[in-house]
């Protein structure tokens, strides 16, 4: 089963354009969807998730029509927000059977099995009595992907779920996350370059609302693979080098700032060649769509 996204657009009242005409084709398995913040991503899993409505397009999961069948959809969604809020004072244990209850599951011995089941694979079921609001924020994630698990969905979507965890819990969401997309779509909305590349076998990078690249992490990274230059320079040298080169990407190292720079040719005797990874693919990406804007701006301007 795929889910199959044709020309979705999304205008905000406020004139923001949320989506423009966004085609994407998700099949089983871990999906990342890359982007900064405020590119479009939660919108979109927003209308995924039937949550709001779109101006026009399509989405299909198999033969359902997403935006026509939301009811249907519902039963088969699994959703974990950006935002998951929790009661405080109530425990895991208790909440989960709450929402097992509002999923429609009404047999309490079935409900029991599927609580205690879901908290054994979250790794929460030893701590399934404690309050939730005594949880570490990765337990709260963890305890969020139970819920969404409720009822056996065909899709999950995460958004922005590993924002703010430690190393270890972030490791411990990974391998839970990987675990469940064996069998179902997970869609994994995120800016964090390294989820994606741990995760997922397909993705896109969106940017204001368009789709700049969609495709294997793999094939992609290769794509770009010998462009890729790196430099050390001052800070103070930024400026300098961004207007005599392409440099798609700066972070400070021991001091110094690195800098890296999309080219087909070395591009000065100080640079030396890096192997690429997403995060090269993703900035030179971002950087594209700037150069793009930068372009159509001055045009309009001379116009």
């Amino acid at each position: 089963m795929e889910l199959v996204i044709q020309n979705l657009s999304k205008t905000y009242p406020n004139g923001t354009k949320a989506l423009k005409s966004i085609n994407l084709t998700i099949p089983k398995g871990m999906f990342g969807l890359l982007g900064p913040n405020g590119a479009g991503k939660s919108s979109l899993m927003r209308t995924i998730a039937t949550l709001q409505e779109a101006d026009r397009g399509s989405i299909m999961l198999g033969s359902m029509d997403v935006l026509r069948e939301k009811e249907e959809m519902r039963k088969v969604l699994g959703y974990l927000p950006q935002e998951f809020g929790v009661y405080p004072k109530v425990s895991a244990e208790e909440m989960l059977d709450h929402f097992a209850v509002l999923k429609g599951i009404s047999n309490s011995k079935e409900r029991k099995e599927v609580v205690q089941a879901l908290l054994q694979q979250t790794n929460l079921y030893d701590v399934r009595k404690k309050n939730l609001g005594g949880y570490s924020g990765g337990m709260k994630q963890r305890f969020g992907i139970a819920q969404a698990l409720l009822g056996n969905p065909k899709i999950i979507i995460v958004d922005e779920p590993t924002a703010g965890l430690d190393p270890a819990e972030r490791n411990r969401f990974h391998n839970l996350l990987s675990e469940i997309g064996e069998n179902i779509i997970v869609i994994l909305s995120t800016h964090i370059v390294e989820d994606v590349t741990d995760l997922c076998r397909n993705f896109a990078i969106i940017n204001k609302g368009e789709v700049l690249l969609e495709g294997d992490p793999l094939q992609v990274i290769d794509s770009i693979r010998g462009r890729i230059w790196r430099k050390f320079i001052n800070k103070d040298e930024l400026v300098q080098h961004q207007l005599q080169h392409e440099v798609i990407s700066s972070r400070l190292f021991a001091g110094k700032t690195i800098i890296h720079v999309l080219s087909e040719v070395q591009p000065g005797p100080e640079f030396e060649a890096v192997a690429p990874d997403l995060e090269d693919v993703y900035f030179s990406k971002i950087h594209e769509t700037a150069l793009r804007d930068q372009t159509s701006s001055a045009h309009a301007i001379m116009n």
